[in-house]
């Protein structure tokens, strides 16, 4: 029957078994992963470059009216209004699928799904966003940001 040391030998040549079949798909995987450090890397760096840019460039009563005014600029082109729609929400979607793997990978994980979020269009966005904003650390975060940009920090409602 199964026994202690059975379980134990068992378990043994289990994990061996998956350390040598790891090992030998990082060698021959070696190119990959290279790239994907490389990746990693240059995701952590424009993070630190793009982010801070783009928390500068909220309006500081972002966060204080639900209903904003769109100040539109000579006559509407639908067509051009609907792509930029589109890009916009692409742009949002890819702002959320990096920042939710910058939760694991180096990044500014949550930032980059605020701003992603920021990006989009749904209903209840505004509800969303005010509430992640709202949480003391990322308002700080935020707010540092905007202050090392010269930027007044951003106004919220408190509930």
């Amino acid at each position: 029957m199964w026994d202690k040391n059975t379980f134990v030998l068992l378990f043994d040549n289990a994990r061996q078994a998956g350390g040598i079949v790891l090992l030998n798909w990082m060698h021959g995987h070696e190119v990959l992963l290279w790239w994907m450090g490389v990746l990693s890397i240059l995701m952590f760096v424009g993070t630190l470059v793009v982010i801070p840019m783009l928390v500068a460039r909220i309006p500081a009563d972002y966060f204080l009216h639900k209903n904003r005014i769109r100040d539109r600029q000579g006559e509407p082109n639908y067509i051009w209004e609907v792509a930029g729609l589109v890009l916009k929400n692409v742009l949002g979607l890819l702002l959320i699928v990096l920042g939710l793997s910058m939760l694991v990978l180096p990044g500014q994980g949550i930032l980059t799904i605020v701003l992603g979020l920021m990006c989009m269009n749904f209903p209840g966005k505004w509800s969303l966003e005010r509430r992640i904003v709202s949480q003391p650390k990322i308002l700080h975060a935020l707010n540092w940001m905007r202050t090392r940009a010269g930027r007044p920090p951003l106004e919220i409602e408190q509930q």
